[in-house]
């Protein structure tokens, strides 16, 4: 009997240890996305400004160059971030 409870107990104290890493990697997430917004909207004006710029010499109007220019730079700042903070857990786990 005794042997039950400390199997239960033991496997609930492992539940609640992966719950704190899943739980913290979720904060982590969230807080980063945060974070990217707050950095997006802060170089909104600037980023505008200069594909604006660039797009009154191209042949196609402005929107669609914004748009192309913008994800290009997303693209490659999410897979920079995506590199820079992958951690050896989240590797081993792939």
């Amino acid at each position: 009997m005794a042997e039950k409870i400390k199997s239960k107990f033991n496997s609930a104290k492992e539940r609640l240890k992966k719950f704190n890493i899943e739980m913290k990697s979720q904060m982590k997430t969230a807080i980063m996305a945060a974070f990217g917004f707050l950095i997006a909207l802060v170089w909104k004006d600037v980023i505008t400004g200069f594909v604006d710029n660039i797009s009154k010499r191209a042949p196609v109007q402005g929107q669609l160059v914004s748009a192309f220019i913008v994800t290009i730079i997303s693209v490659l700042g999410i897979m920079l971030i995506t590199k820079i903070l992958t951690t050896k857990e989240e590797l081993e786990k792939k």
